[in-house]
């Protein structure tokens, strides 16, 4: 009965976990095809390469296809190099993204799709194109970009924390640390500036759309920084009170939090005292703080964040 219910459990989560995936590839998709692309913006990664090969080659080949063939280029190289340990969950998310992007491609971007026929029935024309910025009337090729670089954002943000990967940059990393240890952000810079800034040999990418290439991509590192650490962002509260007994019992009791006495000496006064810190993730921060000024409201208080926090009550610590 307990092997079930337990193969049960991790049968949801798995699946569960492959429905966020293909949310946040669709959402990714969704930011490259329907605003990055109309908006004329260049970007980053193995997506903007493959946008960027789309331009040159006329759009001869679907930027969706041109990411399946750049990711599984890369994937064949880094079996040789480093293995074949890539993870079912990264194929998985190229797969999703590649045709997602095709078949988004087709819907919003091309005069005949079906985003286009909407517009000529809504507005009355004889043609339109299919995209997104005609759709909503988003002639600002800024607010593309940016509303770009959210989307794509949060979709690889929801990959990232199912612990999936959506290729391209991180197999490329994953194959120079072979040869040579180098940070991945300093990589994932690098790399991204040259892509970007080879738009400008494009003339119908020009320097206008290499700058709002630049901002989705601080755009979308911002999203995916916020979220994930939003995720495993806590705050380590330090107190010093007259009582710390009572303030360490209402920390445990009402805030239903663990509190710590650690010893310490006020170096002004030279009395010793006792000082009580809590760690907390970032939603229960307001209500330790109502707790504490409930039992003394001349506490001395001092709060930091803390990226991540291992143990009972927090992540667990195998995910270190």
């Amino acid at each position: 009965m307990g092997i079930t219910l337990l193969n049960k459990t991790s049968t949801l989560t798995t699946i569960k976990e492959y429905l966020l995936m293909t949310l946040g590839m669709t959402l990714y998709s969704f930011g490259w095809i329907c605003c990055i692309l109309p908006a004329n913006a260049a970007g980053g990664g193995a997506t903007g390469l493959s946008l960027l090969l789309y331009h040159i080659t006329g759009g001869a080949i679907s930027i969706g296809t041109m990411v399946l063939i750049i990711n599984a280029i890369l994937l064949l190289i880094a079996g040789f190099v480093v293995g074949w340990n890539f993870g079912v969950k990264t194929i998985y998310c190229v797969l999703t993204m590649s045709v997602v992007m095709h078949f988004l491609q087709v819907w919003f971007t091309v005069p005949d799709g079906w985003v286009a026929e909407l517009i000529i029935a809504r507005d009355g024309l004889s043609a339109a194109n299919g995209t997104i910025v005609d759709l909503f009337n988003l002639n600002n090729r800024l607010l593309s970009a940016i509303l770009g670089g959210i989307c794509s954002g949060v979709g690889v943000a929801l990959c990232f924390l199912q612990g999936g990967s959506t290729g391209g940059s991180d197999i490329v990393v994953m194959i120079v640390n072979k040869f040579h240890t180098i940070s991945y952000g300093k990589f994932i810079r690098y790399t991204d500036g040259i892509i970007i800034s080879s738009a400008l040999f494009l003339p119908d990418v020009g320097i206008d759309g290499v700058i709002y290439g630049f901002v989705m991509v601080a755009v979308f590192s911002y999203t995916v920084d916020m979220i994930l650490s939003g995720n495993q962002q806590s705050n380590q509260i330090f107190i010093v009170c007259k009582d710390y007994k009572a303030m360490a019992d209402a920390i445990n009791n009402e805030a239903k939090r663990g509190a710590t006495i650690i010893d310490a000496m006020g170096w002004y006064s030279k009395d010793q005292s006792k000082i009580v810190m809590c760690v907390c993730r970032k939603r229960d921060l307001a209500m330790v703080l109502k707790v504490v000024r409930a039992v003394d409201s001349e506490a001395f208080i001092t709060i930091g964040s803390v990226m991540g926090v291992y143990g009972k009550g927090f992540d667990a610590l195998n995910k270190v």
